[in-house]
């Protein structure tokens, strides 16, 4: 066969470097934009900020023209460890005194810290300022080193004292009596081996004419697993009291700490930037950017003169980096007003929330804004990904206002959103005495034209953590 040259036309879609850095960008958060923004500055003399000043606190009590808005604080919780480090093989008198001297940075950490002391720091100097001798002061710390983060001590003693060197001469005897101790200390319930156990070391520790103590402690010692059953009534059958003094007991049990060791933990916060404000005027709900939010970027004159009147040497060392400072900016404004032209439209699909709370959440999908907008679906997922929407009812993640939808009975949907409101709003009104079941709450639904399988309601229950109906139970 006689070899030919032919020539052929084809469509291909080829990611440059400019469209895959727009596609990441998209896909930032906020606070990953910035460290972004951060690193380019570091690297490209090119590219430089036009306002140090851009990032200012937004208070939430200003004017609706300030172009900031906040760190807003999320629960992350995130424990900071101590500074000092305990030895236990250091077997000496200076052990139990703080470190002395500090450098300035320890002293400045020794400062912060000092405000709130860890669970461990807090015993240690409790038990400084005991009156046990030298070598019962040392075993108690060897306790105070096996605690949780709760308080408790998980490990058994037996195996406390067979860790131990020979030499030091500890017997089960001694850890049992420095035990005892520790669980006199300052703080009621720390060093428990159980729940029940902490609970009665506090009980313990309030007055004798605490009203119903001996009762409680009665329950917390035998009976905690019917407690937490809510079985009433083989408790008032074993403890043999009313439903008064049951009442009360419970009262008593429900205030105390299961977790002693948690007011002591030292939490750093996480952050989240708002990228997007929404505001109520003329009649209509509006979306701005958050200008705190966005780095505000241009090319350096100086170095882009330097290129223009260069020689071919520098021109050729520069001119990438022109380039890429141009991409980024250009991008980066491209990607603050696809957020806003996402943000609006979302509003505008849910402008009854906004008028009337999550019962009024119409269901929503990726497809609908991304039909309406000319975009992609994978777009509309990047936009609303850790991306933030400041709100008069607080912040949301974009991806908040999309849910699916449940047919009603008169031929339209409810949002999934707007049912575990109302489920919500069910359980916070049900009498405590005969709590909802979730087949009551479906009926309930029904009646309201919303059709809601029991299987439902009991999913959607339990993705907003309340508990079934036999534990809801009370006196």
């Amino acid at each position: 066969m006689k070899p030919t040259l032919q020539l052929r036309q084809s469509q291909q879609l080829t990611l440059t470097p400019q469209l895959q850095q727009a596609i990441r960008l998209l896909q930032l958060s906020t606070l990953e934009v910035n460290q972004e923004v951060a690193r380019l500055l570091d690297d490209n003399p090119l590219l430089e900020r036009e306002d140090e000043d851009a990032m200012q606190p937004y208070a939430h009590g200003d004017a609706a023209s300030t172009a900031a808005v906040d760190n807003t604080e999320v629960k992350d919780e995130m424990p900071q460890q101590a500074d000092e480090e305990w030895v236990k093989e250091d077997w000496n008198e200076s052990s139990f005194s703080a470190a002395s001297g500090p450098d300035d940075e320890k002293e400045a950490r020794a400062e912060v810290a000092a405000d709130t002391p860890s669970l461990r720091e807090h015993l240690i100097w409790q038990l400084n300022m005991s009156q046990h001798d030298v070598r019962d002061r040392k075993i108690i710390s060897l306790l105070i080193d096996a605690l949780d983060g709760n308080g408790y001590l998980a490990q058994p003693l037996e195996e406390i004292v067979e860790m131990l060197p020979e030499q030091l001469d500890i017997t089960l005897d001694d850890l049992e009596t420095a035990l005892v101790q520790l669980q006199h200390l300052d703080q009621p319930g720390i060093a428990a081996r159980t729940l029940s156990e902490c609970l009665a070391l506090q009980l313990k520790a309030l007055p004798e004419d605490t009203p119903c103590r001996d009762l409680a402690l009665r329950l917390v010692s035998q009976y905690l697993n019917l407690l937490g059953a809510h079985d009433f009534a083989k408790l008032k059958k074993v403890l043999r009291c009313d439903d008064d003094a049951l009442r009360t007991v419970q009262s008593l049990i429900t205030h105390l700490q299961p977790r002693p060791g948690a007011e002591f933990e030292q939490r750093a916060a996480d952050y989240v930037v708002p990228d997007v404000v929404v505001e109520f005027r003329h009649g209509n709900w509006h979306v701005r950017l958050n200008q705190g939010a966005m780095p505000r970027l241009r090319v350096n004159q100086m170095y882009a003169n330097i290129l223009q009147q260069g020689n071919e040497k520098n021109v050729q060392q520069l001119a990438g980096q022109l380039q890429e400072a141009r991409w980024f900016i250009k991008n980066l404004q491209q990607r603050f007003d696809t957020i806003l032209r996402v943000s609006q439209t979302i509003v505008d699909r849910q402008r009854n929330f906004f008028e009337h709370g999550d019962t009024a959440m119409c269901p929503l999908v990726l497809r609908e804004i991304a039909e309406q907008l000319d975009l992609h679906e994978s777009t509309i997922s990047r936009v609303t990904t850790q991306k933030f929407m400041l709100t008069p009812r607080g912040i949301y993640e974009l991806k908040y206002f999309f849910c699916s939808g449940i047919a009603t009975e008169s031929g339209g949907t409810c949002s999934s959103t707007a049912i575990r409101a109302l489920i919500k709003q069910l359980v916070n009104q049900e009498d405590a005495r005969h709590p909802l079941t979730d087949s009551r709450m479906s009926g309930i639904l029904a009646q309201q034209g919303i059709l809601v399988a029991r299987r439902t309601v009991a999913k959607y229950r339990e993705l907003l953590n309340i508990l079934p109906v036999n534990l809801r139970k009370s006196l």
